[in-house]
């Protein structure tokens, strides 16, 4: 079992940052591959960015490319979600998933292949 936790949303005006943060229960390296998602009202939960626990190996959603960076600190069993240039579309609760199994990297953008999710945070973009 790997539970979650996430913290750091909060409102934010567009064109501003904000930083998740994605806290694992157990040892890390269990996790294998660690992803956040985000769910806006009235849409499906959607892929947003994930990584590898024990190598710097990443994917992105196009929609956040160049603007988001997935990032972790192994010590504290900890991934980081930066979020730069936000828009009003990237209002969400984000949500952090972990699964054990060793994955193909085209299913890391798929919320059926992780099996542990934390509560989400919601991220406001608005003025």
């Amino acid at each position: 079992q790997v539970q979650l936790v996430e913290a750091g949303g909060g409102l934010v005006q567009p064109g501003g940052s904000l930083r998740l943060s994605c806290v694992a229960s157990k040892r890390f390296a269990d996790a294998y591959i660690i992803g956040w998602f985000r769910q806006a009202p009235g849409k499906e939960r959607e892929f947003v960015a994930a990584m590898r626990s024990i190598s710097s190996s990443t994917r992105y959603a196009d929609s956040v490319k160049n603007r988001f960076t997935i990032s972790k600190d192994t010590a504290k069993s900890t991934v980081y979600l930066q979020m730069n240039s936000l828009k009003p579309e990237d209002t969400a609760v984000y949500y952090c998933g972990a699964t054990a199994s060793a994955i193909v990297w085209s299913s890391w953008s798929e919320g059926s292949s992780y099996s542990y999710w934390g509560r989400g945070t919601q991220v406001t973009v608005s003025t």
